[in-house]
């Protein structure tokens, strides 16, 4: 392991010794704080989707983007759009369909993308994740050798797909989220891939050194469970994993992830059905990993993104959120105890379904509509 790592590595479990020592009673509800109109950057629209769903930077500033119909495209900084051929056929409808999209860690000797998507099934459509090479000349552009590396076991269910991707700062496994596609108690079902976040390797085998390997299945690839519907993974600057999901009739969450947690989805939550019937707070319940930051009334937040950049200096480290419902984009600050709150959240206008930060340090977003904007976020003045 390099110095670098090494020290990463230390840096996190510092924080999260911090974190962790404080009570559950200090969790913070940020929702009911209000939106500014008057955001600290200029918002310029650079070009328009089809119900777009995730972005996906390429280390020249170009960008790849999914519609959530069953479309991708390679996109410039200025607009410019390419279909993306080779995409395979997906179930949309409603909340499922094309996902997310991600550039593998060696993408610039290796051209592999990953990507997920709501696949047709007989037995009922199941959530994919597929790995290919994306080949670009001229004004062509595909996914070549496209292949599915791991699909959700059971197959079935609606909505609340999760479908997520994140790469450790080693560039040596990757991170998935996995809805519990609507079947509430299947999050706790150690042998359902619903309701978890799932540890994997770069080709999507079994780590040797997941917390239950030894175990087989899906409970082999599991490193946390007990989630419901979650739309936001990415590594901080310091080597932590954060996680947010969706509540049902409130409870939004962002959770630091740590091996092996169960976060109470749902046996525990902070909102209520949306019948108006209780669930049991997270304090009723110990043992079960709490949030650190919810969100009551709800943001629906989709899309999590670590800022590090040179164009929004004060926002060094902060982690940025979209908000669907709430038609927000979202500043989590973290403290010198790495404990996060909501710094600042501005009005924009529509729902937020991603973000992600450009090599030149710009943030842009995309609009969850059709057309929904790519916007592209710079500092005002």
């Amino acid at each position: 392991m390099t110095r670098h790592k090494t020290s990463l590595a230390t840096a996190a479990l510092a924080a999260a010794l911090m974190f962790n020592s404080a009570a559950q009673a200090q969790r913070i509800n940020a929702g009911d704080r209000p939106a500014s109109t008057n955001p600290p950057f200029a918002a310029q629209a650079v070009a328009e989707f089809d119900t777009p769903w995730a972005i996906a930077f390429l280390p020249d500033g170009r960008m790849l983007v999914t519609e959530k119909p069953g479309r991708a495209f390679l996109v410039t900084p200025t607009g410019g759009k390419i279909e993306v051929g080779n995409v395979p056929e997906v179930a949309a409808s409603g909340q499922t369909g094309m996902l997310d999209i991600a550039v593998a860690p060696d993408f610039e000797s290796s051209s592999t993308v990953y990507f997920t998507y709501v696949e047709p099934d007989a037995g009922g459509n199941r959530l994919a994740l597929s790995r290919a090479t994306l080949s670009v000349s001229d004004n062509e552009a595909t996914l070549a050798d496209a292949a599915v590396i791991w699909r959700q076991t059971p197959g079935g269910g609606s909505g609340h797909p999760g479908g997520i991707i994140a790469f450790d700062p080693q560039g040596t496994h990757l991170f998935l989220t996995v809805g519990e596609r609507m079947r509430p108690t299947s999050a706790q079902d150690p042998e359902q891939a619903r309701g978890k976040v799932l540890r994997l390797n770069l080709d999507g085998s079994t780590p040797s050194d997941n917390p239950l390997a030894g175990q087989g299945g899906v409970q082999a690839q599991t490193w946390t469970t007990g989630h419901r519907n979650p739309y936001g993974l990415a590594f901080a600057p310091d080597g932590r994993l954060w996680q947010h999901e969706m509540g049902p009739r409130g409870g939004d969450e962002l959770n630091l992830i740590e091996q092996g947690r169960n976060y109470g989805w749902p046996i525990v939550s902070n909102g209520s059905e949306y019948s108006g019937v209780a669930i049991p707070d997270h304090d009723t319940r110990p043992e079960f990993a709490a949030p650190a930051v919810y969100w009551n009334p709800v943001i629906s937040p989709a899309g999590l993104a670590f800022y590090e950049g040179a164009m929004f200096r004060e926002w060094q480290g902060s982690a940025l959120i979209g908000g669907l419902s709430a038609r927000v984009l979202v500043r989590i600050a973290f403290n010198a105890d790495g404990r996060p709150d909501e710094a600042e959240r501005w009005s924009m206008g529509a729902r937020i379904r991603d973000v992600a930060v450009a090599p030149d340090g710009a943030v842009w977003v995309i609009e969850d509509d059709n057309p929904g904007r790519l916007l592209r976020l710079t500092p005002s003045g």
